[in-house]
């Protein structure tokens, strides 16, 4: 493994292009504030053909992220100063389409759920193998890109009273407004892209946390997004939308409020 010498976080440190995979030149920014992890995530990011760079602080990794492009951000949620989350909310309220991967020692389900809420797009908890780490920012490019592509999938959705604008990440439902979380909205989409079919807790564990093999903890998560998501989406309106069937999954369809 590569080590990486240390350098003040706003002049990042970054790998050598020259031997990265010419397939492969995503830019990763790390926010890490250990030394030793942040050197060895650097030289596996390297070694797995990504361009990283290294940010020390919450501070300094927003100034970057603020005025640099990176294809994706794996950041830790114990930081000096202004933590993981409250970078990673910021992100969010400017730019909800970078991917995410939120790195911790915490792991109840509370701060699972905690962090997903504040916009991560996946969770890694320490200790964790590099692999699996390049795996899994891999995963969250691939599926980056399939979202950005307007030729996979509509732009526009429309049931009900309820419609969605794919490309400014817009819910409206009888011309009210709806604030949604990124992974929320990405529910949305799943449920919507098979309207009137039952979509598997295994299918929302694959497409949307890409997780191959589903876990009951993950199971929970799942129940608690689809609970806060049908809140948002159905509470105080004459029709429901979003169902559960039971042992089976969830399904969208317009239902009348009993």
């Amino acid at each position: 493994m590569s080590t990486l010498p240390y350098t003040p976080a706003r002049n990042a440190q970054r790998a050598d292009t020259d031997t990265v995979n010419t397939s492969s030149k995503a830019r990763i920014l790390l926010i890490e504030d250990e030394p030793k992890t942040a050197r060895a995530v650097l030289g596996g990011l390297k070694a797995e053909g990504f361009t990283p760079a290294w940010a020390e602080t919450g501070e300094d990794g927003f100034f970057l992220l603020s005025s640099e492009h990176f294809d994706a951000v794996v950041l830790d949620w114990m930081l000096p100063g202004r933590s993981g989350l409250e970078v990673l909310k910021i992100v969010r309220a400017k730019d909800s389409k970078t991917p995410v991967l939120l790195l911790t020692a915490r792991d109840a389900l509370e701060d699972r759920v905690a962090g997903l809420d504040s916009g991560a797009d996946d969770y890694l908890v320490k200790p964790f193998a590099l692999a699996e780490l390049a795996a899994r920012v891999r995963a969250l490019l691939r599926r980056a890109t399939a979202d950005s592509s307007a030729e996979e999938k509509p732009t526009h959705w429309h049931v009900a009273d309820l419609e969605v604008d794919l490309t400014v990440r817009k819910v409206i439902r009888s011309g009210k407004a709806i604030d949604l979380t990124p992974r929320e909205f990405d529910l949305l989409i799943q449920l919507l892209a098979n309207a009137g079919g039952i979509v598997s807790r295994e299918t929302l564990a694959r497409e949307v946390w890409q997780e191959i093999r589903r876990a009951t903890p993950l199971d929970n998560v799942i129940d608690v997004h689809i609970a806060r998501l049908r809140r948002k989406i159905d509470d105080g309106f004459a029709c429901r939308l979003i169902h559960t069937v039971r042992g089976v999954g969830f399904v969208l369809r317009e239902e009348p409020n009993p």
